[in-house]
């Protein structure tokens, strides 16, 4: 049995021991990058209370592998095992030229800026990659009051003019302090991260200190290439300290599952060794021009050399969105689950004459789309481009691609016009697209996850990353269940657990209640972690009521409860009740006013990574 890991390629640096769950029994789809000194131990993360003191003592467990810092876990088959088979053209090479210029890149001519092989020892375009150090402080989504142990990594980044860098946003997450260094200076300069796109790996940072930038020139952006092309991947991997030059010829070109951002971009293959330090770093062409950024790998048993490099139209994609909001506000989706058409009875019973479209079998009640297409519509057409029934579109000389590329193709706010068949007649609707709204998030932001403690219960939101910390099974199969197959009914909504019980004289006989959802504070359902702080700051009764799942009830006297806070903080060494974001007002948003009070589980997964078969897909 193949045991696979796609993983992000940045280098940690650290003693201490690391871990990190993996809930798919064969495949291991995750952002990778090497632990010096750690990779060789595995721990079990058992379940953790604070201690009295709050010292680091509690937050042992502090560095979890580097090589799951990004990850999604899976408990059904990876998506590697059904990639769709994609090419890129040239349509994009006047947007990306206007991108490019804004941070004062510009396309080359080849005969310009070409490298001679034997020559690249002294390439100028080689000065251009520099290395990456970054000091890590990650929270604690278990303690979410404490950080975890600080730990430092390796990675590599180019220069793209403007006094701008490019690197991947996994070698930059948390609250990261960076340094880069040029080739052949000893000095480190102090970066400043802009932007980072979680979705698509990649971040924006800048250099003020213009000493940095003497004698400098950025890289220059080349188109997509084609397969068997060679490439050059340049960077910083393991085994010294200097700069690294590996070779190999493109491999693949198709829409491609992104371990950090737990999302499906377009991406290129190559055989050309990607290792752990190289995440940041350009590939390039036989001109010199760079064609992408080096970004995770892909490990088997049964497979070698297999590297992935993020292409220049999702770079552009990034540097266009920043430009145009002054910060990333992300990919959009349509906000459906499309199920192939390739039977011929399939598509009679729809009553679709032709060979093409793919059924519409579960809409996003958070997407536009839930406006205006139905279960059991056939999608022909996105923006008069055909959509055949295996889900993909014509796109270069004797290539396809998936469909949900073209979608990748969108900012968020843009409105695409479908050509769909329902009930057997055919219509054009037209759908605003926007970033997909989570109810379990894959990634925090900010760098404190949101809680509340109240009589020593201790609320937060389930997340991804919170699952990592617990295992999955102290989480438990209800909370995995919503997880995986629950979608969000509004945006802002989330899943507030009881994570975990300080134990005190007010909350006895709770103490095993840990892991559980809480439904209803006084008989109101509970939107979000930010709505049960206000009913509970609102609150008049005697008594404080919380509805847990399985009909579990917790009460607690008001006034009791509130003249416990402060013991309760200074024994367990707390610094604070609840996160700073629960401090400000809180106000409904029009979308979330109604609340629905069932919470059925949903027929399919809410990720394509967790989807078993092959005829299905979220776009």
């Amino acid at each position: 049995m193949a045991i696979a890991a796609s993983t992000c390629c940045f280098s940690v640096l650290t003693s201490s021991v690391k871990f990190c769950c993996y809930s798919s029994p064969q495949h291991r789809l995750l952002s990778s990058h090497r632990t010096i000194g750690s990779v060789a131990s595995n721990a079990i993360n058992h379940k953790r209370r604070p201690s009295k003191r709050g010292s680091s003592s509690s937050i042992d467990k502090a560095n979890r592998d580097k090589e799951g810092a990004s990850h999604y876990k899976s408990p059904g088959k990876s998506k590697d095992e059904r990639y769709y088979s994609c090419g890129d053209g040239g349509e994009r090479g006047k947007a990306q030229s206007i991108a490019y210029k804004s941070f004062g890149m510009q396309s080359r001519d080849k005969k310009e800026h070409q490298a001679e092989a034997g020559n690249l020892q002294e390439a100028a375009f080689l000065n251009a990659v520099v290395k990456v150090y970054c000091t890590h402080t990650a929270p604690d989504y278990s303690l979410p009051w404490q950080k975890q142990r600080q730990y430092t990594s390796t990675g590599s980044a180019f220069m793209i003019g403007n006094g701008k860098l490019l690197t991947n946003a996994h070698c930059v997450e948390y609250d990261t302090q960076v340094k880069v260094k040029r080739r052949g200076d000893d000095t480190k300069y102090v970066a400043k991260v802009l932007a980072r796109g979680v979705d698509c790996d990649i971040a924006l940072l800048s250099i003020e200190n213009e000493e940095f930038w003497e004698g400098s020139e950025p890289l220059h952006f080349g188109r997509l290439p084609r397969l068997q092309d060679a490439v050059t991947v340049v960077g910083y991997p393991l085994g010294g300290d200097t700069i690294s030059v590996t070779k190999g010829v493109v491999s693949r070109i198709e829409v491609t599952s992104y371990a950090h951002g737990s999302s499906d971009l377009l991406g290129i293959q190559i055989d050309a060794a990607i290792n752990p330090g190289n995440s940041g770093g350009p590939a390039f062409n036989d001109h010199g021009e760079c064609i992408g950024v080096a970004f995770q790998v892909y490990r088997s048993e049964e497979a070698e050399n297999i590297g992935y490099v993020i292409p220049t139209t999702v770079v552009s994609h990034f540097l266009d969105d920043y430009e145009r909001n002054g910060k990333y506000t992300g990919f959009p989706c349509l906000g459906v689950l499309l199920q192939k058409l390739e039977n011929p009875a399939l598509r009679a019973c729809l009553k679709v004459q032709s060979n093409e479209g793919v059924l519409v079998r579960r809409v996003e009640p958070t997407s536009d789309a839930n406006n205006v297409l139905k279960e059991g519509d056939v999608i022909v057409s996105f923006d008069d481009v055909h959509v055949g029934c295996e889900g993909t579109v014509p796109f270069r000389s004797n290539e396809r691609i998936a469909f949900r590329y073209l979608i990748s193709q969108k900012f968020a706010g843009d409105v695409a016009e479908l050509g769909i068949i329902r009930a057997g007649s055919f219509m054009k609707v037209k759908v605003v697209l926007n970033p997909r709204v989570h109810l379990v998030p894959y990634h925090v932001d900010g760098s404190q996850p949101s809680y509340i403690i109240i009589a020593g219960l201790v609320f937060t939101p389930l997340s991804e990353p919170l699952i990592d910390e617990e295992c999955e099974d102290s989480i438990g199969l209800k909370l995995l269940a919503k997880a995986r197959y629950t979608l969000a009914k509004f945006k802002g909504e989330q899943i507030v657990i009881l994570s975990q019980v300080l134990a005190n004289e007010v909350n006895i006989g709770y103490e095993d209640m840990s892991n559980q959802q809480v439904l209803k504070f006084n008989g109101t359902r509970i939107k979000n972690i930010h709505h049960l702080a206000y009913l509970f700051d609102s609150c008049k009764d005697r008594y404080l009521v919380f509805e847990f799942e399985d009909n579990y009830i917790a009460v607690m006297e008001r006034e009791a409860a509130s003249a416990s806070a402060s013991y309760i903080l200074r024994d367990y060494g707390i610094p604070s009740e609840r996160s700073p974001d629960l401090s400000e007002p809180y106000a409904d948003s029009p979308s979330d006013k109604q609340v629905i009070e069932h919470d059925p589980l949903g027929d399919s997964p809410v990720s394509n990574l967790e989807i078993g078969l092959d005829g299905l897909l979220w776009a």
